[in-house]
Order: C-alpha cells, then structure tokens, then sequence
C-alpha cells in the first residue's frame, strides 16, 4: 500500500468519525450542568441537529446505530428513564430516513420547516414514551418549551454542520 493510498484511508476514517463525533459533542454541551438562564428553559437537543443534517446530507455517516447510540447518551446524561430518547431519536431517524427526499429537496426557510417537523416528531415521541412509562399524562410545557428551544438553536447549529461539512468531510472523502 502507497502512502497516498494509507493517507486516503486515514482522511475517509477522519471524515466518517466526525458527524458522530459532532452529535456526542452537542449532548455533551446540552446537558453540561451550567445555565445561563438559571434553568428557566430546558436545553435544546443538540444531539439532534446532527443526526438530521447527516442523515440528510450524508446516512453512510450517520446510520440508525449511532442515533440509537446518541440518543442512549441523552438519557443518561438527562438524567431521565433510559430509553426515551434513544427511541425518539431512532423513531425520527426512521421518519427522516422514509422522508429523506422530501427534506433534503427543502431550502431556505421550508428547510427550517423541515427540521421543526424532525424536531416535533422527536419530542412527540419522547412525551408519549414518557406517559406510557409513568402510566399518566405529563404536563406538555416542558417537552414544548424544549422544542422551543431546540428550533431557535438549529440556525446556527446547521450553518456549522455545513461548514463543517464542506470544510472537512467532503474533502477529506475525496479521492484525490
């Protein structure tokens, strides 16, 4: 093996570690126990935002593993039951991934659209886990104020992820 041969395999390797690398960074930012707010709002599910935008852009780089993975990482660092957003994040996946022309065929402010539809299908999810798992119907202010929070944060989350994108894992995945 060359070692432009070795040097493309190391960039494809980079380029397939980093949109996972991205969605653990952003649970880990999400649910880093500081608030600016003094926990007036909930946090935004950052983990989210890279799941979405790689599914769309990229699902080699983000196959339903890691958003089961992602989402397993949300709820233990949440503090909540195991296992509500892991399957709110894999039910989104799904949704993303049956709709994936729909979405990725969105611009401008359609592909906000696109993305609080991903966002409400993820909390959703999450609020009618959680009411079967307590066998009551929570209080729906908090799930609506986290997806709230969520769609103010994707703007900027997703215009780094394209960054990002065009930056370091289109050209480190490239074949010279």
């Amino acid at each position: 093996m060359t070692t432009m041969e070795r040097s493309i395999i190391g960039n494809r390797i980079i380029a397939s570690v980093i949109p996972v690398t991205l969605a653990i960074l952003g649970t880990l930012i999400a649910n880093t126990p500081v608030s600016f707010l003094g926990g007036i709002v909930p946090p935004p599910l950052l983990g989210l935002m890279p799941i979405y935008f790689w599914c769309l852009v990229r699902p080699d780089l983000m196959p339903p593993f890691w958003a089961l993975i992602i989402g397993l990482l949300e709820d233990v660092l949440s503090g909540g039951p195991p296992g509500i957003w892991a399957v709110s994040y894999i039910v989104t996946y799904a949704a993303i991934d049956r709709q994936r022309d729909a979405f990725a065929g969105l611009s401008g402010f359609g592909a906000i659209l696109g993305f609080a539809t991903a966002a409400a299908v993820s909390c959703a999810t999450a609020y009618v886990v959680v009411a079967l798992y307590y066998w009551r119907v929570p209080p729906l202010a908090p799930v609506m104020g986290e997806l709230a929070m969520t769609l103010f944060f994707y703007l900027p989350v997703v215009v780094f992820l394209g960054l990002v994108h065009r930056r370091l894992v289109g050209p480190l995945r490239s074949d010279f």
